[in-house]
């Protein structure tokens, strides 16, 4: 492949005109000793190990790409460094640098690392997977990602239900020794709960990771070796990358993510790969070796021992080869190849504009490739940009690594070994159209039997209506579910705290949304609100009735003997009670508020000082019947007048100071009912309001206590025991009300105090007049000053 980027440089004109790149191939065999041999060939003659020396022939370097790991590279760099040649590699894991130095250890053809730690954060919050696992190797590299990654996962909300080491493994035989300990891994994540894996390891720990969950699930007879996780890898892994993968079962991964070095499809690539022949004489010298290796066969001039190996012929088809042991796509290691080539080009391009632009200026064969030193080709790299034949632009930052992000791959395996990389997102380092992260959450195919996205939580999302609850001792992701308190709603899932309803909502029966309140008072229309008009507007028309009986039978005995004025006094307030009775319905309003109290009060006291009155009358006029009696002065108009003028007056004394200090107003109560708006009367002040009903309270007890004294009278002159009986009936609903009055809410409360002058001011009617009217319509006979003597 290498040779093919090189002969595509070298056959373009345009970009080294009449000069050619050449290239050798060393390998590092991830040894430190035979990694600083190697790079001291670069630096010295063909044939021998001689640096800082000129004999023999020499090569021309200008620049070293490599290596794939980061420790590989800087040991490359130590000594690269010292002659200040440039070095682009393609590694993955962040190197610690000395800041000191002007020039990088090397050019990375690889984007800088924060966004991959990046994007797994974002990519846990997009699939709201809070509960996960961490995978890492037991060396240096490991320490540095959990380091970092794990402040970035707890800050946003994620815990870290493992963090876990994986022994390293560099040669087969390092998984030998480490067998046992990773077989007790395998075990636990094959049993644990933990359903997401950040896996952050080289592929050969993580090779040894998946042969270690296929011996276990062949050891406990599991016929599927998909152990339901789904797995997060770091850009560090790459299943073509390792043809160990040929013997074990890859479906241990299938529906993974990983982060992968960006790619893209390079024009004539596949084409590329079609005419490949490990026969060509032309042909690359390490085909051969390749070919054996990925169709497990040997040429027939192979050195090897043939033994029942099969015979690689040079007819085979790499497009035949399942995707463990070769992609027919370009992979992310091999596009940093490419454009780390095509950078080298570039830059020597770019050198020679600036050759011919400063032709006058500059000494021409210093810049000539012959004579070009290896530092100068620093400042055109540092500063290169452009677009390859995939369309990608490609420059570095201000760290020399590539501005560019990852791509995020799913893997989708299949039994037959074979498997699809899918490209399912992207993390840019620069937001396109204000999207940083991209995902198709669509396009992704979950691991084996997952129907659905898979879920990593601690315990299930608290519903909506439930708050979480912190589980003491628990890390911060576990957490107990309470249904939120009176008042208050949870509207989404997983709210730290319940909201309160505004005041004129309330929360429904699952205290998930916040419904209006219902404007509540007693009105017209309604069921009580009618009921209780009927019953006021009847007893208003009885007692009109009642009133005029009275008027046209006024100068009958019965009428005469029982003071007929204070009676007509007496109907006249019983009928304004009724009447008011219709203040207390319908909305409440400034006027009606003031009018309800005080019309109430004044009227009722009217009512109950006529009945006094009549009371009075009656024990002073059987009292000035006895011979010498002193009582006879007070016999007349002029003490019922007295009374029921002064006990009214008292009463309208009381309002008066209660209209001008703290006179009722409509108000409207939030809080007393949760699913209604109460359009009330406040009373302004309720000590006033409660001396209005003392003092009823007073005058009716009086009047009780004087009838019931007076109940033995001679039946023609008794009026005092229907007063007895209409003051017993009084006394009873009044005291009846209190209580009623301060259990009950709303239109309750409110209907309460109306039943209480409906009853009260009935009892009065029927008690007092029913007997009179009796006589009057049904047995006038009875109604005749002989009876009323006899």
């Amino acid at each position: 492949m290498v040779l093919d980027i090189v002969n595509e440089v070298n056959t373009n004109s345009k970009t080294l005109p009449n000069d050619s790149l050449g290239f050798h191939i060393y390998d590092s065999y991830l040894n430190a000793r035979m990694t600083h041999q190697n790079t001291l060939k670069l630096l010295s003659s063909y044939k021998r190990i001689v640096p800082n020396f000129k004999c023999d022939k020499q090569k021309k370097l200008i620049a070293v790409i490599g290596g794939l790991d980061c420790e590989i590279s800087l040991y490359m760099a130590t000594l690269l460094g010292i002659y200040k040649i440039p070095q682009i590699a393609y590694c993955v894991n962040a190197p610690v640098v000395d800041g000191k130095s002007q020039l990088p250890p090397f050019y990375r053809m690889v984007p800088n690392e924060e966004y991959q730690y990046t994007g797994i954060v974002r990519l846990l919050l997009h699939f709201q997977w809070t509960w996960v696992g961490i995978l890492t190797m037991e060396n240096d590299n490991g320490d540095t990602f959990v380091q970092t990654l794990m402040p970035m996962l707890l800050k946003n909300g994620i815990c870290i239900a493992l963090n876990s080491k994986i022994p390293a493994i560099t040669h087969a035989i390092d998984m030998l020794s480490s067998f046992e300990s990773i077989l007790d891994k395998a075990s636990y994540l094959s049993d644990s709960k933990i359903t997401v894996f950040i896996v952050n390891a080289e592929n050969p720990t993580i090779t040894s990771l998946t042969w270690t969950i296929y011996l276990y699930a062949m050891l406990k007879g599991i016929v599927e070796t998909s152990i339901r996780k789904t797995w997060i890898i770091t850009v560090q892994w790459d299943f073509s990358s390792d043809t160990m993968h040929r013997a074990s079962d890859i479906r241990v991964f299938d529906g993974a993510l990983s982060f992968a070095m960006h790619s893209d499809e390079v024009p004539g690539f596949r084409k590329y790969l079609q005419t490949l022949n490990p026969n060509s004489p032309k042909g690359d010298g390490f085909m051969r070796i390749f070919w054996e290796q990925v169709f497990n066969c040997l040429f027939p001039d192979s050195n090897e021992g043939k033994g029942n190996a099969n015979i690689c012929t040079g007819e085979e088809k790499l497009e035949q080869l399942t995707g463990t042991l070769f992609e027919i796509s370009m992979t992310g290691q091999s596009y940093s190849i490419y454009n780390a080539i095509h950078a080298i080009a570039h830059s020597l391009h770019k050198m020679y504009v600036f050759r011919s632009k400063h032709r006058a200026t500059l000494d021409r064969t210093r810049f000539n490739l012959p004579n070009l030193q290896h530092w100068q080709l620093h400042s055109f790299l540092r500063s290169i940009s452009f677009n390859n034949t995939a369309g990608d632009t490609v420059s570095f930052n201000e760290n020399s690594e590539l501005a560019a992000g990852y791509d995020i791959i799913n893997w989708v395996t299949f039994p037959n070994q074979s498997f699809v990389r899918v490209k399912v997102g992207r993390m840019e380092p620069q937001p396109i159209m204000d999207k940083e992260f991209v995902i198709a959450e669509e396009a992704i195919t979950w691991p084996t039997e997952c129907t659905m996205l898979p879920v990593a939580m601690c315990n299930e999302k608290c519903h909506p209506g439930y708050r979480r609850k912190k589980k003491e001792g628990e890390p911060f992701c576990c957490y107990d579910c309470a249904p939120c308190p009176d008042g208050k709603i949870s509207h989404q899932k997983d709210m730290d705290d319940c909201e309160q309803c505004p005041e004129d909502k309330f929360a429904n029966k699952n205290r998930d949304r916040c419904l209006p309140k219902v404007i509540d008072f007693l009105s017209f229309s309604e069921p009580l609100g009618i009921t209780l008009s009927f019953f006021s507007l009847t007893f208003s028309l009885i007692t009109a009735l009642v009133l005029g009986i009275f008027i046209k039978y006024k100068d009958t005995p019965i009428i005469k003997a029982n003071n007929q004025n204070l009676s007509f006094s007496l109907l006249i307030s019983l009928f304004l009670c009724f009447l008011c009775s219709f203040l207390f319905i319908g909305k409440p309003q400034s006027v009606t508020c003031c009018l309800r109290q005080t019309a109430f009060g004044i009227i009722f006291s009217v009512a109950v000082s006529s009945v006094l009155a009549k009371t009075i009358t009656v024990v002073i006029a059987f009292m000035a019947t006895k011979p010498g009696s002193s009582m006879r002065k007070w016999v007349g108009k002029r003490l019922t007048n007295l009374i029921l003028i002064g006990c009214s007056l008292i009463q309208v004394i009381i309002c008066g100071l209660w209209f001008c200090t703290a006179p009722p107003f409509p108000n409207l109560d939030m809080d007393s009912l949760a699913e209604k708006i109460i359009v009330e009367c406040n009373e302004g002040s309720s000590t006033m309001f409660y001396c209005v009903l003392g003092y009823l309270g007073f005058l009716a007890i009086i009047s009780f206590t004087m009838a019931f004294q007076a109940r033995r009278l001679p039946d023609s002159f008794n009026e005092a025991k229907f007063i007895t009986f209409s003051m017993l009936v009084f006394c009873s609903v009044w005291l009846s009300f209190v209580p009623s009055y301060l259990s009950t809410k709303g239109k309750y409360m409110v209907a309460a105090e109306i039943f209480s002058i409906l009853a009260s001011s009935a009892g009065l009617l029927g008690c007092i007049f029913a007997p009179k009217c009796y006589i009057i319509i049904l047995r006038p006979d009875l109604n005749t000053k002989d009876k009323l003597i006899r």
